[in-house]
Order: structure tokens, then C-alpha cells, then sequence
């Protein structure tokens, strides 16, 4: 039985030395054979050569390198589509995720879950902004799309095969990967965890970034923000329609004039702002499609070809390991993924 760990890793070269350690030194784990994927999304650190080194060494290690940086989603479908075994645990090269919960999720899905989830319980680790905001995106998302997230559910989960091949058929190039893994359903578990600090190194992720990732979420599952803007201009077609009306009537009835200049210009204005408001929104479905029709790949990636290990199990001393010299390097191609 072959347990996949799919790691996207972006200028993680302190922290992937302790998460390759952390999981040979595991004894349940060790029970079982691990592949860990390394997807390196355009790193510009040393976090190529260190996992290259590691690859070279070690036949249950392969190293996937970007051509550039193409960002975490397509990271995570680049995992999957290499991952070969049985089950797959997308997970974190941070350690933030907690190895030991692992094994609690094979069991779950040895005893017939498609998909186990883990679940924070504790989220102390995270910055007080983005368990807010985390928070205001699970709420909102929930209550505009047909697809439910479970909130407080990140990329760490386990996978079964047929949960991955599944995946692996959808077309789309803008990804959400949190959306799509609760998209294809399945027989659902929860394991619940406390977050941990980071092992090392720091988080990549900033406010835009969330801000960009939220705006994928809701647009990738939900038209909602598209159809109501029928309503908005529904709701202000009748609130002039009434406004025009009074105007009407108190000119003749009160003899009041008609307001000028100062309301003309207020109200072009607001209506000039609702109208940009619902461009913007119409323009990211649009940018959307416009992605989507072009069919370029999720990713290049620059492939490597490894020769064989001495040692098919014995983990590699990462210290020992000159990770500046380019002699550690395989040679490397170019090759369109899927």
C-alpha cells in the first residue's frame, strides 16, 4: 500500500529539510510506503537543488520543478496527475498540518472513506486577520454557492484513487482547489487537529493574494454575484420611477421647483458608480471565460529524470548535501504538462 504526500513548495529551504526528516522519522508512518511529490513552484531560492538532492538519493522522493511561478492551485493538480499511490495527502511543507494526524486518516480511509477531512480545531497559529478573514470567506461563500466548504478545512486531506482520477478529468486551468476537492463528493470523514507554528521560514501568502484567492472561490461556484445585479437594477429602475413620480406632483401640486443642477449631478454619479460596480463583476466572468477558451496548460514543468538510488529506503542526510553546487542537479527538459 503506497501513501502519496503531495508538497508544493515556494522558497521553502529551511523548512524542507525538517518536513523530509519529520516523515522518515515517523514510525507509523513507516508502516507504510510514502512517496512525497515536491512541487517546486518557481522558487528562487535553493529549494530546487534540495529537493533535487533528495530526489537523487532517495527513490521515493520526486521533485517537480516549475518553469516559473504558476501559483499553489496548480501546484496541488500537479501532484495529484503525478502522485501513483493508493491514497494522496496534500499537506504543507510547514509542518503547520501535523504528520502524526496522518496515520488517523488512513484508518478512516481503510475502513471506507473516499475523502477524510482534517479539521482545525484550534487555529491560535494563524495571524488574528486571517482567522477572520477565513472566517467571513466560509460564511459568505456558503451562503451564495450550492457547493458547501466546511470551514476551517484547508488543502490537507486525504484522497482516495478514485477521489484523484476523478479530479484529474476536470478541464478547467482557473482553479479552486478547496472547491473542487469538496466539488467531486464521495464517502466524507473528519479527523479534527490543533494548527501548529510553522516548522520554519515564512508564510508566502499576503492579503492580496487571500483577496485573489477569495474572488477565485466565489466566482468558480457560484453566479449569484452576476444575477443580482438584475435586481439591483430592477430595485433603482423603481426608486426613479417613484422619485420622477413626486417630482411630478409637487411641482404641480405645491408649485415647488424643479431640483437642479446639485441633484442631476449626485444622481449621475451613484448610478455612474452601481454601473462600474457590475462591469467589474460582469469583467471577472468574462476574464474568466477568456482563461479558460485559450487552453493553455495549468503549468510548464521542467522534468526530471533520476538515476537510480543505492538505496531505496534509506533517507538522506540533507545537511551533507552541497546544495549550491549545480553538479547536484540532474539534467533537466522542458515538458508541457497536461
Amino acid at each position: 500500500m503506497k501513501i502519496s504526500l503531495v508538497v508544493p513548495v515556494l522558497n521553502e529551504q529551511e523548512a524542507i529539510p525538517v518536513f523530509y526528516k519529520t516523515v522518515k522519522e515517523n514510525k507509523e508512518l513507516s508502516k507504510y510506503k510514502i512517496e512525497i511529490l515536491f512541487i517546486n513552484d518557481g522558487s528562487t531560492d535553493l529549494t530546487e537543488s534540495i529537493i533535487d538532492a533528495i530526489a537523487l538519493s532517495d527513490n521515493d522522493v520526486l521533485a517537480l520543478n516549475f518553469t516559473r511561478n504558476f501559483g499553489k492551485e496548480p501546484a496541488l493538480m500537479a501532484g495529484l496527475e503525478y502522485a501513483t499511490g493508493d491514497a494522496v495527502v496534500p499537506i504543507d511543507v510547514d509542518l503547520q498540518d501535523p504528520i502524526e494526524v496522518i496515520p488517523e486518516m488512513i484508518d478512516k480511509w481503510l475502513n471506507g472513506a473516499d475523502v477524510v477531512l482534517g479539521k482545525r480545531v484550534d487555529r491560535a497559529a494563524d495571524s488574528i486577520l486571517k482567522r477572520n478573514t477565513a472566517e467571513w470567506f466560509y460564511k459568505v461563500h456558503n451562503k451564495i454557492s450550492d457547493l458547501q466548504i466546511q470551514e476551517n478545512v484547508g488543502d490537507f486531506r486525504l484522497l482516495s484513487r478514485d477521489i484523484v482520477e476523478h479530479i484529474k478529468q476536470l478541464p478547467e486551468r482557473n482553479l479552486f482547489m478547496k472547491g473542487i476537492l469538496s466539488w467531486v463528493g464521495g464517502n466524507v470523514e473528519v479527523v479534527e487537529y490543533t494548527r501548529q507554528e510553522r516548522s520554519a521560514g515564512d508564510t508566502k501568502f499576503n492579503g492580496w493574494k487571500l483577496w485573489n484567492f477569495a474572488i477565485e472561490g466565489i466566482t468558480s461556484f457560484s453566479t449569484l454575484p452576476l444575477r443580482v445585479w438584475s435586481y439591483i437594477g430592477f430595485v433603482i429602475s423603481l426608486l426613479s420611477l417613484f422619485y420622477g413620480g413626486w417630482i411630478i406632483l409637487d411641482k404641480f401640486i405645491n408649485e415647488n421647483p424643479v431640483p437642479g443642477f446639485p441633484t442631476l449631478i449626485v444622481a449621475i454619479v451613484f448610478l455612474g458608480g452601481i454601473q462600474l460596480i457590475g462591469i467589474g463583476i460582469v469583467g471577472e466572468y468574462v476574464g474568466r471565460v477568456y482563461i479558460e477558451s485559450k487552453q493553455r496548460p495549468r503549468y510548464l514543468l521542467k522534468q526530471q529524470k533520476y538515476p537510480q538510488a543505492t538505496d531505496n529506503n534509506a533517507p538522506v542526510n540533507v545537511e551533507s548535501v552541497n546544495f549550491s553546487s549545480s553538479d547536484s542537479k540532474p539534467n533537466s527538459f522542458y515538458k508541457k504538462a497536461k
